[in-house]
């Protein structure tokens, strides 16, 4: 027996060794493509992006359009093929636009006493609903900590707790116990709002805990996607029908509710905060009003595909993702009030197009197909890859990853790189892979407080059960500092979501060459790849969402 496992273990070096020989010899191969990314049209592409005349591409106007025709122009000049519908380069994304109509109330009901009429603003505001456009709720109360259920971790707020019919109040502080990805998945607010529907809750209501903390209230309003026949099927703050009021509570307010319950907001957040649960009945009833109305329009993701060689192979696909969306006309900061995009996500938009032109001069195209998509709606909660995702235009089953990139940040030399998500999977060794080949190093992320890896459109995918990842700057510097985060930080207090992300910023368009050469590579590799990406064994996210 150990004579045989013995034997097994040398061919399986040996396979090994051969394939990392055959590999090699590909790279090679791929060098005079990889060449022809070219700094100046990477640049070219940023600059008609983020040209004034286009108005800051927010998804529904002419400016956005513009944007959709340049890509579809770029697609046919370098032999994309069209992926979308309908034999076209395009998907339809109905975005619906919701507004909180003035007017909403809300009235607190005590077991003994007076009702309360609570001002809005001040003390409550709410989401508007994009699946009713008038709205009345009166339900008992629950106070559900964190809205966590995760009884398989050791932890569940709605353990003994009876929701159904009821209005959860939840706080919107986080967990400190548990590792990054369980915390973003369990704190992120879809999450916690499917979570109180699974318990048969009616509503939910996120409570400040800081006296003096802004509620928000969307003056540019909630954005949704609708389904073809009208329903609001993709949002970040509709669960869905049963879920017919979500709104937010001031730190007053909370305190007002806890009147007369088994405990207080004192030794209930303390408690939260020591790693333990605090949920309890609350005895006040509230009574929710509110209309909504709705400004809907049409955009597109654009999909554009590279065929694959293999017969076989050439209809599963390797997704690359950038979002062509950014943030159009708003307020204006030092006179200038174009929010033009040109890092986010010109950038990106241009990565993917200079990959696009090296797959253009592969003689031989790689096993699998490709999917160029530049995907609408990033800036109003990542809607345009999460319809994608959900509903795309080829066979999701037959999507085996997704390789995002959204504001590449480059304003330095590229020495190192930050794979936010390629540890939860196989996707790391063509990670690996592709680095060594460029001479970059694959570093730790810099910045883990900024919850990266669950802000961009890779993680519509992973919620698909789909592998993804989103490659961004790493820490090495040319000076020996390696402290680039501080240049970024310093760059976004200036620039990130505002106008002055234009053409008269700063940029290093090496830097960007080597970002698409990067992005090519990786996905090459995956699309060449016999085997499909696989979630690492344990993983939280592929035992979480695999079975989708």
């Amino acid at each position: 027996m150990r004579f045989i496992k013995t034997v097994a273990l040398l061919f399986a070096l040996l396979e090994a060794q051969n394939l990392a020989a055959q590999s090699t010899a590909l790279l090679k191969s791929l060098q005079k493509p990889l060449d022809k990314v070219s700094a100046a049209e990477y640049k070219a592409h940023v600059q008609y992006l983020a040209d004034d005349k286009l108005q800051g591409r927010l998804p529904g106007t002419a400016g956005y359009q513009m944007a959709v025709d340049y890509v579809v122009a770029q697609y046919k000049k370098l032999g994309v093929l069209p992926a979308g519908e309908n034999g076209t380069y395009l998907q339809t994304v109905r975005l619906r636009r919701a507004f909180t109509e003035p007017g909403a109330t809300l009235r607190l009901q005590a077991p003994q006493g007076a009702e309360q009429a609570l001002a809005y603003g001040s003390d409550f505001t709410f989401y508007p609903n994009p699946a009713e456009a008038s709205t009345t709720v009166a339900a008992p109360l629950v106070f559900a900590g964190f809205g966590i259920s995760a009884p398989e971790l050791g932890y569940d707020d709605y353990a003994g707790l009876d929701a159904t019919g009821k209005i959860v109040v939840v706080t919107r502080e986080e967990p400190k116990q548990f590792p990054d990805a369980v915390r973003l998945y369990n704190t992120d607010m879809l999450t916690v709002l499917q979570t109180a529907i699974r318990h048969g809750a009616v509503g939910v209501l996120l409570a400040a805990v800081k006296p003096a903390a802004h509620l928000p209230d969307p003056p540019k309003g909630v954005v949704s996607v609708l389904s073809t026949d009208g329903k609001a099927i993709v949002s970040r703050t509709y669960g869905g029908a049963q879920l017919r009021v979500l709104g937010t509570v001031s730190a007053a307010t909370l305190h007002q509710l806890f009147s007369g319950a088994a405990t207080d907001t004192t030794r209930a957040l303390a408690a939260l905060r020591a790693g333990k649960p605090a949920s309890v009945a609350l005895r006040p009833r509230l009574t929710a009003t509110q209309r909504s109305r709705y400004q809907d329009v049409d955009s597109y993701n654009v999909v554009g595909k590279i065929q694959g060689s293999d017969p076989k192979l050439r209809n599963e696909y390797v997704v690359h993702t950038a979002h062509l969306d950014h943030l159009g006309v708003g307020a204006a900061v030092e006179g200038d009030s174009i929010y033009n995009g040109a890092h986010d996500n010109a950038t990106g938009v241009a990565s993917l197009l200079e990959i696009a032109r090296v797959y253009s001069c592969l003689q031989e195209k790689p096993r699998r197909s490709v999917l160029i998509t530049m995907v609408t709606g990033e800036e109003m909660g990542l809607l345009g890859s999460a319809y994608f995702a959900r509903n795309p235009t080829v066979p999701k089953s037959q999507i085996v990853a997704d390789i995002n990139t959204d504001m590449p940040t480059i304003i330095a030399p590229l020495l190192s790189v930050v794979a936010l998500g390629a540890e939860n999977s196989t996707l790391a060794a063509p990670v690996a892979e592709a680095t060594k080949t460029l001479s970059l190093t694959v570093e730790a992320d810099p910045e883990p407080a900024q919850n990266r890896f669950t802000r961009s459109d890779q993680y519509s995918f992973v919620t698909q059960g789909i592998p993804a990842l989103h490659i961004k700057y790493g820490n090495k510097t040319a000076d020996g500092q390696n402290n680039l985060n501080l240049q970024v930080q310093k760059w976004r207090a200036r620039y990130y979501h505002k106008p002055q992300d234009g053409m008269d910023g700063q940029f290093d368009f090496e830097a960007g060459r080597k970002y698409a050469q990067l992005n090519f590579l990786i996905g090459y590799l995956v699309a060449n790849n016999p085997a499909r990406p696989t979630w690492n064994t344990g993983n939280f996210f592929g035992e979480r969402f695999a079975k989708k």
